[in-house]
């Protein structure tokens, strides 16, 4: 693509940044590895002669301020992201440049959307949470479902893991998650959050071939129940989670994703199901591919290019099928993402 435009990664020597940090690359981008870990950022520099290196901490703004200097953009990979979500914004709103990140969290993505909103909408500033596997892909496939609909009474968006193997920062991300819930379990319900102490159902689930009908967890809420809601007039968002992923993540024994091709890809694959109810009309949006922490790069820089090349439709703390124009946009991850469409 050519762009060089310089984009700062914050948390670059992670699972998920890596990834981040050679889509940019095979993009034409051109990278500052950023993050909390000087050894680690060395390690990382090493792999990639030519990039420079910035530690950064949250605790330290002006640590922010450097990472960030003569940046285009800033994506951050580095959760939890209840803690270091807020920080990376307010340095990017310094810098005056756009702020996109991958946080599954929900929490966390409440905490932009409520506390950046005004601010960002004010300063003509562009912040993308959730532009990722879990929040982001969820909602472009929503927003493409729904079409010409203005509203819609439910949108379940179900996914299809064959297994899950978490990462260390997934881990750190459950957990912070757990402690500000204080253990409850949260589902979006007549138009809100409600929290719960009950467990959640299971379900069977029809997915599309060659998955199939599949046991799922029914109220198994991810980052959906803010990034859906947040642009689609849509009371009920429920998201579901196949049983054996559910099972991996869950379980203390499960080992981190190991790579199986060039690419760094784990052997994991996965369908997200999406359909819309509107009366006794449904529409639907599939999407399939392999590995959640890889497809998370290709929408994050895919989200900064549109930035930086003015193809938005909002300014302010958007989420992805808001800001994006979803069935574009979904075309534009082929071929790390294949997409299908159907109204029944």
């Amino acid at each position: 693509m050519g762009t060089d435009r310089t984009v700062t990664v914050f948390g670059a020597y992670g699972h998920t940044g890596r990834f981040v940090v050679a889509e940019l690359l095979e993009r034409g981008f051109v990278p500052v590895l950023a993050g909390r870990d000087a050894d680690k950022l060395r390690e990382l520099a090493a792999s990639h002669p030519g990039l420079e290196a910035r530690q950064a901490s949250v605790s330290d703004p002006a640590s922010l301020d450097r990472a960030l200097a003569g940046a285009d953009a800033v994506i951050n990979c580095a959760g939890p992201f209840a803690a270091t979500a807020a920080p990376v914004i307010e340095a990017a709103l310094r810098a005056e440049i756009p702020y996109v990140d991958v946080a599954a969290e929900i929490e966390a993505n409440l905490d932009t959307f409520e506390l950046f909103a005004d601010r960002a909408r004010a300063a003509g500033a562009v912040i993308v949470p959730a532009m990722a596997f879990y929040g982001g892909l969820g909602d472009l496939l929503a927003t493409a479902a729904m079409g010409d609909w203005s509203e819609a009474d439910e949108v379940h968006v179900a996914y299809g893991l064959n297994s899950w193997h978490p990462t260390t920062g997934t881990r750190a991300a459950g957990k912070v998650s757990r402690e500000r819930r204080n253990g409850r379990r949260v589902r979006y319900t007549g138009g809100r959050l409600e929290y719960r102490d009950d467990a959640p159902p299971t379900l069977k689930w029809s997915f599309p071939e060659p998955m199939g009908p599949r046991d799922v967890i029914g109220e198994f809420t991810m980052a959906d129940v803010v990034s859906i809601p947040s642009h689609l007039r849509i009371p009920e968002v429920r998201t579901y989670m196949t049983v054996e992923a559910a099972r991996d993540v869950s379980s203390p024994d499960t080992p981190a994703p190991v790579a199986v091709d060039e690419h760094g890809r784990s052997e994991q694959s996965f369908v997200v199901d999406v359909v819309v109810r509107s009366g006794m009309s449904e529409r639907r949006a599939v999407a399939y591919g392999q590995d959640i922490y890889a497809v998370s790069a290709p929408l994050a820089v895919e989200a900064v290019h549109r930035i930086l090349t003015g193809r938005t439709r909002a300014v302010g703390v958007a989420s992805a099928g808001e800001i994006f124009d979803a069935p574009d946009f979904l075309k534009g991850l082929s071929p790390h993402i294949v997409v299908e469409e159907s109204q029944l």
